[in-house]
């Protein structure tokens, strides 16, 4: 069986586990969840036989070297500043390595080892983990292979709150921890194609750069 390493957790590792357990007979999958607290990888396999818990502190570097050795291919749920660590054993031990978090300089600084060894270490690419793009493309690429010309595209995303939960200055709720929302937008200055031209909207002004949007039977957000 091929063997994945889960390192962390947390609120966002739960729907990855039940996926990959899902999948998990068909394709062949062994699951290892590594956390500090067992208690709570073990909450998230339940009594899957293709998984396994384990108690994993990433700053115990024994532990953590061991853990990666045995894997197939890593995925680090943890919080976006601990994955170098990771990223550093995956490259010693030749580990393909999955993230949830945007590039940070010292991912990228990593980049020619990485390829140097043939390694594959795919990061966000748009909303987690990049859904955003993917379905853009199969729209676009289904106009274009019917001949049609795309003269316009939007996409919005986000968390739409029943307005009996909307309690909240932002208006908007997550499931994650609310930091990583806020950080998200520090990677750059937000780059947009509009009437031909590049429009460019900087961290500071990005919170504030907003829009109403009509949802037939919801309302207006």
């Amino acid at each position: 069986m091929r063997k994945i390493l889960v390192i962390g957790s947390g609120k966002s590792t739960s729907y990855l586990v039940k996926y990959l357990l899902d999948k998990s007979n068909l394709e062949a999958l062994h699951i290892t969840v590594g956390d500090i607290n067992v208690e709570l990888a073990k909450k998230s396999i339940g009594s899957h036989k293709n998984a396994q818990a384990i108690s994993l502190d990433i700053f115990n570097e024994s532990s953590r070297s061991k853990a990666i050795q045995d894997a197939d291919i890593v995925v680090s749920m943890l919080p976006a500043r601990f994955h170098i660590e990771v990223a550093k054993d995956c490259i010693i031990y030749n580990k393909n390595m999955v993230t949830a978090s945007y590039v940070s300089p010292e991912m990228k600084a990593l980049d020619d080892a990485v390829k140097s060894k043939g390694l594959v270490f795919m990061n966000e690419i748009g909303v987690d983990p990049g859904v955003d793009h993917m379905s853009a493309m199969q729209v676009i690429d289904k106009i274009r292979d019917n001949g049609g010309e795309l003269i316009l595209f939007e996409s919005f995303t986000g968390g739409l709150v029943a307005p009996e939960s909307d309690n909240n200055l932002w208006n908007y709720k997550f499931t994650w921890n609310p930091r990583n929302v806020v950080v998200a937008g520090q990677g750059g200055a937000a780059k947009f194609l509009q009437e031909d031209k590049y429009k460019y909207i900087p961290y500071n002004r990005l919170f504030r750069r907003t829009e109403f949007l009509e949802i037939e039977g919801y309302g207006r957000f």
